[in-house]
């Protein structure tokens, strides 16, 4: 059963929505009689909220025109799920804000939870397990954040100020389709007008962004996160992997996903090979190799090198090891290890 204090924030939330709630309407939604709605309203009142009671018809209550609501109230779920959102966002590196800003604000709201749920909150962070390592990514300025994305919304053009990889400086336009968070970065694609292509970037590396005048519309069908997902993979790395695995799209993708790897099912004529059928054309991009045999031993899929030749060796470098661990045998109970 909900307690008054309860349903008299949910009251008050109710009529923060906007517009006149009837005696009717509110007693409903709160689950008691219109009397007990009355001494909610009350209570309210005597926070000084101010509640106005709109009598007639289609009369109930509403809150005073361009009334300024309090600090916010949230109910215990709320709380836990807004401290755990900031907590994983700061560790997977999907923070737009700074650190800082993110532990005040977490702060904040813990130093008001009942002891009781803090303790129910620090069970859970005591539970967590996060893949990504805190402090590992940079985060974007907000102002470039929410300048991009009203861009986005509003189908505006905007100039953009960019700290490439190497550490060239540029300035550009851009005509932005869409923001996109992949493992714990920011990234904006869109098209480059004076390239006449797509373009990815990423949002830590930009230093400023504003709007344009004029307007662009962006191509039908568009997929912002694909986009930069197949631009991942593209990107130029030391290596070019090229292989041919025998298996369907959703197992190669089960190791290869699709910001690792590219994933091309070749295209067949009358009378072609056979045995070409199952076999998918995989290509990826990497500046060390030492990290693909595990992955490729891992699919247990039968696979040909097309490129390099390196990956050959550390291939068969990693098959020897195994099978020679395979072959060990175990040493016997009461001597040492062979």
């Amino acid at each position: 059963m909900a307690r008054p204090t309860h349903r008299v924030l949910t009251l008050l939330e109710l009529l923060q929505s906007g517009g006149i709630r009837t005696m009717a309407e509110l007693a409903d939604r709160l689950g008691v009689d219109e009397r007990t709605v009355r001494r909610y309203v009350d209570h309210l009142i005597d926070l000084d909220v101010p509640v106005e009671s709109v009598r007639g018809r289609y009369g109930g209550y509403r809150l005073a025109p361009g009334y300024r609501m309090p600090p916010l109230m949230l109910s215990d779920d709320e709380a836990l799920a807004v401290l755990l959102g900031l907590v994983a966002g700061r560790r997977s590196g999907l923070m737009t804000a700074t650190g800082t800003a993110s532990e005040t604000a977490a702060a904040k709201i813990r130093r008001v939870l009942p002891e009781r749920l803090a303790r129910r909150l620090d069970t859970v962070l005591e539970s967590l397990a996060f893949t990504a390592p805190p402090g590992e990514f940079a985060t974007p300025e907000i102002a470039v954040l929410l300048s991009i994305a009203d861009a986005v919304r509003h189908h505006r053009p905007i100039s953009i100020r960019y700290t490439a990889a190497d550490g060239r400086r540029s300035e550009r336009t851009l005509h932005p389709y869409g923001l996109v968070a992949h493992s714990g970065r920011w990234y904006v694609t869109g098209a480059d007008p004076e390239i006449g292509d797509d373009r990815t970037f990423r949002l830590d590396r930009i230093a400023d962004a504003r709007a344009l005048p004029g307007s662009f519309e962006p191509p039908a069908g568009l997929d912002p996160a694909q986009r930069v997902l197949s631009g991942l993979a593209k990107a130029p790395y030391r290596y070019e992997v090229v292989l041919r695995i025998q298996g369907t799209v959703e197992q190669i993708r089960a190791r290869l996903p699709a910001g690792v790897a590219t994933v091309e099912e070749p295209t067949s004529a009358g009378g072609a090979d056979p045995e070409a059928e199952g076999w998918l054309r995989v290509e990826l991009r990497a500046e060390r190799l030492d990290w693909l045999p595990p992955v490729l031993a891992s699919l247990d899929r039968p696979f040909v090198i097309e490129r390099p030749d390196e990956l050959r060796g550390l291939v068969a470098a990693l098959a020897d090891r195994l099978a020679a661990s395979a072959r060990r045998v175990p040493p016997a109970p009461g001597t040492g290890v062979a």
